[in-house]
C-alpha cells in the first residue's frame, strides 16, 4: 500500500519557499504527498498530489480555528496518513491538536522554525505560547529545532518524544550563480544610485517581528550616501513609508515590494542587515553571507547562531537604532573590515547549503519510520542523541 505524508503550514507560500525539495524526496520514494495550508492556494503546487485549504486565523482563540481543527481531523481520518510534517507555529499547534485522542493516529514530525517567544517575551504571552507547545508535546513524535535557544528550551521542557537540532532547511545557493556583479551594478544604476552610494539590503515581510522601522531610524543617523533597500510586503509597509517620509530619508529608502530575484538585490548591495526580534535560522542572512556581504544583525536567537560578532558579521542589541547605525557605519567606512567579514561569512555558511542539509533532515524522517516499502529506509538513520533530561 502506498504510504502517505501530509505537509502543513499556516500559508502555502511557506511550503513553496522551503519544502518543495523534501516533498520531491518523498514523491521519488513512492509516497503520496498532500499539502494542507491556510491562505490562497497557488495555481500549481509542484510535487503535491492533493492540496487542501485550511481556514487558519492568526488569532489562536478565533472560532475559525476550531473549524480548521475539525476539517483537519476529517482529512487525516479520510486519508489515513502515515506521517504529518508540520511547520510554522500556528499550523503546528492546530494540526497536533487535531490528532490528539485520535485512534491509530499518524506519526507527527514538527519542525520548529523559531519559537515566537524567548527570555525577553512578556510573561503572559510567553505563558500562552509555551503552554500550547506543552499541550501538544505528547503527540510530537519528532521535534526538529534550528537554533541553540529553541533546542535547549524544547529539550529541558520535553516538548517532543525525540528532539533533534538540524541546520535549518537548507538554502539553494545555486541561484546565486545566475547574477553577476555587472548585473548588480545595472540594478543600482536603474534605481538611481552610483558606485559611491553604500547600499544596505534587508528582504523581509513588513511585520512587527521584522522591525524595519528600527532600520529607517538608523538610516536617519547615517551619512546621505547610505541607502536602505527593503524588498517585501506586509501590514506595516505603509507605516514604514510614512516613517521614512517623516524623518526626511524617503529618497534613501527603496520599497520595491515583493521581488522574485533576491540574489540580484544582494548583487547590487554593499552590505546586508537584519533588525528582527527573533528568528529560527534566517534564510535572508544565510543568502547574504553566501554572497559575501558583511551582515549587520540584531543580537537575537537565530541571528546570533549564524554570526560570530566581529568575525563573520556584526551584531547590535535588538531595537537599538543608534547601535545599528554605528555598526553600519563601521563597514561603510572600513572596506577592509567589510571584505574580511564577507569572506569569512561565505566560508562559514556553506554548511547550510541544501545539498548538505537535505540528507540530514531526511535521515531524521527515516529514523522515525521506514521511508521505503521494504523497510530499508531512504537514507541511513542517524544515531540520535538522547533528549536532555
Amino acid at each position: 500500500m502506498q504510504k502517505k505524508v501530509l505537509f502543513t503550514a499556516s500559508t502555502f507560500s511557506h511550503i513553496l519557499n522551503f519544502h518543495l525539495p523534501y516533498m520531491r524526496q518523498f514523491r521519488q520514494l513512492g509516497w503520496q504527498v498532500d499539502v494542507a495550508c491556510g491562505g490562497t492556494p497557488p495555481a500549481s503546487l509542484p510535487e503535491a498530489s492533493g492540496v487542501i485549504h485550511i481556514p487558519f486565523e492568526k488569532s489562536m482563540t478565533s472560532p475559525k480555528n476550531a473549524a480548521a481543527v475539525r476539517l483537519l481531523r476529517r482529512q487525516i481520518r479520510k486519508e489515513s496518513y502515515d506521517l504529518i510534517s508540520c511547520h510554522t507555529s500556528l499550523a503546528s499547534f492546530f494540526v497536533r491538536l487535531a490528532v490528539m485522542g485520535m485512534a491509530h493516529r499518524p506519526l507527527v514530525a514538527c519542525t520548529c522554525h523559531g519559537y515566537l517567544f524567548d527570555d525577553r517575551t512578556p510573561r503572559m504571552k510567553r505563558f500562552v505560547l509555551a503552554s500550547a507547545e506543552r499541550l501538544t508535546a505528547p503527540v510530537t513524535d519528532l521535534l526538529m529545532t534550528m537554533n541553540e535557544w529553541d533546542d535547549v528550551y524544547a529539550s529541558s521542557h520535553r516538548l517532543g518524544k525525540e528532539i533533534v537540532k538540524i541546520p535549518g532547511m537548507g538554502v539553494d545557493f545555486s541561484r546565486f550563480s545566475r547574477y553577476s556583479n555587472q548585473e548588480g551594478a545595472a540594478l543600482r544604476a536603474e534605481l538611481g544610485f552610483s558606485p559611491e552610494h553604500f547600499l544596505v539590503v534587508y528582504g523581509a515581510e513588513f511585520s512587527p517581528r521584522k522591525s524595519q522601522a528600527d532600520l529607517i531610524r538608523s538610516l536617519s543617523r547615517l551619512p546621505d550616501h547610505v541607502v536602505l533597500l527593503l524588498p517585501g510586503t506586509g501590514v506595516l509597509q505603509e507605516q514604514c513609508i510614512a516613517l521614512a517620509r517623516s524623518l526626511g530619508v524617503e529618497r534613501r529608502v527603496v520599497f520595491p515590494g515583493q521581488v522574485s530575484d533576491m540574489p540580484l538585490w544582494y548583487a547590487a548591495a554593499d552590505a546586508a542587515v537584519s533588525s528582527s526580534r527573533s528568528e529560527g535560522l534566517p534564510f535572508n542572512i544565510m543568502e547574504a553571507m553566501y554572497r559575501g556581504l558583511p551582515v549587520i544583525a540584531s543580537d537575537v536567537k537565530g541571528n546570533s547562531d549564524l554570526i560570530r560578532d566581529g568575525e563573520s558579521g556584526l551584531l547590535f542589541p535588538y531595537g537599538d537604532a543608534q547601535g545599528c547605525a554605528a555598526q553600519i557605519r563601521r563597514v561603510c567606512e572600513d572596506r577592509e573590515l567589510a571584505r574580511r567579514l564577507g569572506q569569512t561569512a561565505h566560508e562559514q555558511v556553506r554548511q547550510y547549503a541544501l545539498p548538505e542539509v537535505l540528507p540530514q533532515v531526511m535521515a531524521q524522517y527515516a529514523a522515525l519510520l521506514p521511508l521505503e516499502e521494504d523497510g530499508r529506509g531512504a537514507v541511513p538513520a542517524p544515531e540520535r542523541e538522547a533528549v536532555r533530561r
